[in-house]
C-alpha cells in the first residue's frame, strides 16, 4: 500500500452504498476510477475489475472503456458521474433493483469466504456475502496502513 513515503488510498466505500440514483456499488466504482486516474488507488485494488465493477457496468449497460475514459478525461464529481450513467446507460427502476439484488446476493466461494473470514477474525461461518467480506477487508487494509500492524 505504501510507495516510499506516499500512501495510496483504499477505496473504503462499501459496495452496498448507493448514491441518489439508487444503484449500489456505483459510488465505489466512481471512487476507484477516480483514484486510479489520479494514480492514488491502493496497489491491491483493481481500477475496474471483473467482479462488482463488471457486474455494475454490465447491468447498467455501460461500456467499460468509455466509462474509464470519461472519468480519466473529465474528472467528474460523483453527481456528474451519475449524470453520465443516466445519459449513457440503462437506469430504470427495474434495472437498478435487479442490479442491486445481484450485488447483495453475491457470495464468495466457500474457500475464498473462509480465507477472508480467517484473515479478518470473523468467527461466524455463515458470513460469505461479498459486500460484507469486501468491506471488512477494506477496513483491515486501512487499519494496517494506519497502525503498521
Amino acid at each position: 500500500m505504501t510507495t516510499g513515503t506516499e500512501t495510496k488510498i483504499v477505496p473504503a466505500i462499501s459496495s452496498g452504498t448507493a448514491g441518489p440514483l439508487g444503484a449500489i456499488h456505483l459510488p465505489r466504482l466512481w471512487l476507484k476510477l477516480t483514484l486510479a486516474g489520479a494514480g492514488e488507488l491502493a496497489d491491491d485494488y483493481d481500477e475496474c475489475g471483473a467482479g462488482f465493477d463488471a457486474m455494475t457496468l454490465s447491468a447498467l449497460g455501460l461500456d467499460r472503456d468509455k466509462t474509464i475514459a470519461f472519468v480519466r478525461q473529465s474528472k467528474p464529481t460523483y453527481m456528474e458521474f451519475e449524470e453520465y450513467v443516466v445519459k449513457n446507460g440503462k437506469t430504470d427502476k427495474a434495472t437498478i433493483e435487479a442490479h442491486n439484488a445481484a450485488i447483495r446476493g453475491y457470495n464468495h466461494s466457500d474457500e475464498k469466504a473462509r480465507g477472508m473470514r480467517e484473515a479478518s477474525g470473523i468467527e461466524n461461518a455463515a458470513i460469505k456475502d461479498a459486500v460484507t467480506l469486501n468491506t471488512i477487508e477494506d477496513l483491515d487494509e486501512i487499519y494496517e496502513q494506519v497502525t503498521g500492524e
